[in-house]
């Protein structure tokens, strides 16, 4: 009893005289860590006959329990000091300036680019990327478009031949090549997007030379016009927020779908501004259509087994109609009053369950 009394002053004491946690926590370790004194006075207990166990019992867990409550009362009291102190020594002038606040924001080429991900991934799309330095082939040929194309003429495209090329090559004039490349790399079924950007030798206040773009493309057995349009119709109304939003598909003519469709949205005008959504008219807005069998052929596919549906948008046309902007060339001024105005906030991440525009 008297060796247990002893150390139980000998450990009160010690905590007492910690001056800081670290020290604290040596303390307890040495008292009640698995090889602490009091630990094995605890193990003790094991081997001591009934009547023994009886009297020993209370006393060393009353131990335990007083060098419990002393430690924990220690810490509270050093945590305290500390907390006063730091209060003591931080300290805010109220007389200084305010901080200039953050001017940076999302580009809104850069906020749709998020929205549409994040509505083609729910559909099951995957992203796909390319080289926007393309070769002709993947550019032009494969995409069923012949040699004597108009698209290849020198006033709409940007060529460029390093000394010893045989062929010229040029900046992308569409995001198509990125369908090419996947068809020939991947097999069937294909689901995927390409967004980037792309070049066309063009500038007026609805076209830049550079510009963004993103296309569809799904191959599988058994796909038709059907698929394509549920697809565009889900992909517009949860773009643009609107259940009302109807579409049309416009026959049409493109070189690498047969057949092709011009799709139109509908749209309103409320204020004397043109909304989509409701009756009031019709609105061109992407093109599509079903893939030609050449270009399937040209991937080494079977068109007689697989089929598919492309579609191709313009971002920066997307981010206009839903934003309000007025001049395509003001997405490429820098002009920071422009981007603050229409720039989104770095947290403002868009998502399928909180709203694309939230």
């Amino acid at each position: 009893m008297t060796d247990i009394a002893n150390l139980q002053d000998e450990l009160l004491a010690a905590i007492g005289a910690a001056d800081t946690t670290e020290a604290l926590e040596a303390v307890r370790i040495s008292a009640l860590g698995k090889q602490g004194s009091v630990s094995a006075l605890l193990k003790t207990m094991g081997a001591m006959s009934p009547d023994e166990r009886q009297i020993q019992g209370p006393v060393i867990n009353g131990l335990r329990e007083t060098v419990s409550n002393a430690l924990a009362a220690k810490k509270s009291e050093l945590e305290n000091d500390a907390l006063n102190a730091r209060l003591a020594t931080e300290q805010l002038d109220m007389t200084l300036p305010p901080t200039a606040a953050l001017n940076g924001s999302v580009h809104p080429v850069s906020q749709v680019m998020d929205e549409l991900a994040e509505i083609f991934a729910d559909m099951g799309f995957a992203v796909a990327e390319g080289p926007e330095i393309e070769d002709q082939w993947h550019n032009f040929t494969a995409l069923n478009m012949p040699e004597t194309h108009p698209a290849r003429a020198m006033h709409d495209t940007f060529y460029m031949q390093a000394a010893g090329e045989e062929e010229a090559r040029l900046l992308r004039t569409h995001t198509s090549p990125v369908q090419i490349r996947t068809m020939t790399s991947q097999e069937p079924p294909i689901r995927i997007i390409a967004p980037g950007r792309v070049y066309r030798s063009d500038s007026d206040a609805t076209h830049t030379p550079m510009f963004h773009q993103i296309e569809g493309l799904v191959i599988d057995r058994g796909i038709h016009l059907g698929h394509l349009k549920w697809t565009l119709e889900t992909f517009l109304k949860a773009f643009f927020e609107r259940d009302e939003l109807t579409i049309r598909l416009r026959p049409s003519y493109f070189p690498f779908t047969e057949p092709s469709a011009e799709v139109d949205v509908s749209f309103s005008m409320e204020n004397g501004k043109r909304i989509l959504g409701g009756t009031g008219g019709w609105m061109e807005l992407l093109g599509s259509g079903m893939v030609h069998p050449k270009v399937i052929s040209a991937c080494g596919l079977d068109p007689d087994v697989y089929q598919g549906f492309a579609f191709g948008v313009g971002v920066d046309r997307l981010a206009m109609l839903k934003y309000g902007m007025d001049d395509l060339r003001a997405f490429f001024d820098g002009d920071l009053r422009w981007l603050k105005h229409y720039g989104f906030g770095a947290l403002d991440v868009p998502t399928l369950s909180g709203g694309v525009s939230a």
